[in-house]
């Protein structure tokens, strides 16, 4: 971001950017105690999902996981960029980011590699490694079953790997196929992200505003409007009051307020009508 704007508002970053630090990021209850089995559960290994709808915190759990992970020592932490690959490219991605050469032309022996790779780290620091998998929805049957097979042994009475799916309500949905059932009696741990309360908006705006460094950037009165205009889904809510911020900068008014609401947002449609006239 600007630093100029940063340093006219006194932030240290955009509390209203995607790319919040880690630190910064709101943490609900029902998050914190998903991650705390999550993390009790990486010396057994098996299946986790979290599921929600667009915009209402999937990504941030992810991230959460991901940071809490990488900060234990020993804990290797992959993640999968490419969800709808098949097969083949699938198995080219978990070689990438677990660090295994892996022949195309040879399934098996790359199959061999991957297991045998997780088995000696879980031999030398008794955790299972981590994969996570994000816009889960977006896999193909295929590869589900692959990565259900890759990662059992001993007749699926141990796991190799800790896998976490993240995907919206499809994802959900798709365990219910009758060619997904196997997988999906093996989800151990699941989180539904759903749109959140009044007040734990309210309280997701606190918490960035004091994280960034300015409590007072914005009114009471604004927290509230954009709250009740978010309708529980927390990107609305930050996109809307990141759109405000830049409109304050450019009139270079330092708190934000419902009067810069209505300047920024009321005025839309009356130009719109009067384009169409």
């Amino acid at each position: 971001m600007n630093r100029t704007l940063l340093r006219f508002f006194g932030i240290k970053f955009n509390p209203f950017d995607p790319d919040l630090p880690v630190e910064a990021l709101y943490v609900p209850a029902p998050v914190d105690a998903f991650c705390r089995r999550i993390e009790m559960s990486l010396l057994d290994g098996g299946f986790a999902m979290v599921t929600g709808e667009p915009g209402c915190g999937k990504s941030a759990v992810l991230r959460l996981l991901a940071h809490r992970f990488s900060a234990q020592r020993d804990v290797l932490v992959a993640t999968i960029d490419h969800p709808q690959s098949k097969p083949l490219d699938f198995y080219r991605e978990l070689g990438d980011r677990f660090g295994v050469l892996l022949t195309m032309s040879n399934r098996w022996g790359g199959f061999k590699a991957l297991r045998a790779r997780w088995a000696d780290h879980i031999a030398a620091c008794h955790f299972r490694p981590i994969l996570i998998i994000d816009e889960a929805q977006q896999m193909i049957d295929a590869v589900f079953a692959e990565l259900r097979i890759l990662s059992s042994k001993d007749f699926d009475s141990q796991s190799l790997l800790s896998v976490v799916f993240a995907g919206d309500s499809r994802l959900t949905d798709r365990f219910r196929h009758p060619d997904m059932v196997p997988l999906g009696t093996r989800i151990r741990r699941r989180l539904v992200v759903d749109y959140a309360s009044r007040d734990e908006m309210l309280a997701c705006l606190a918490h960035v505003l004091e994280a960034a460094g300015n409590s007072a950037l914005l009114s009471k009165e604004l927290q509230s409007t954009l709250v009740d205009h978010a309708a529980g889904n927390y990107r609305v809510m930050m996109n809307t009051a990141d759109e405000l911020l830049t409109a304050a900068f450019e009139r270079q008014k330092p708190v934000l307020d419902d009067k810069l609401f209505l300047e920024v947002f009321a005025t839309a449609p009356r130009k719109a009508s009067a384009r169409r006239r």
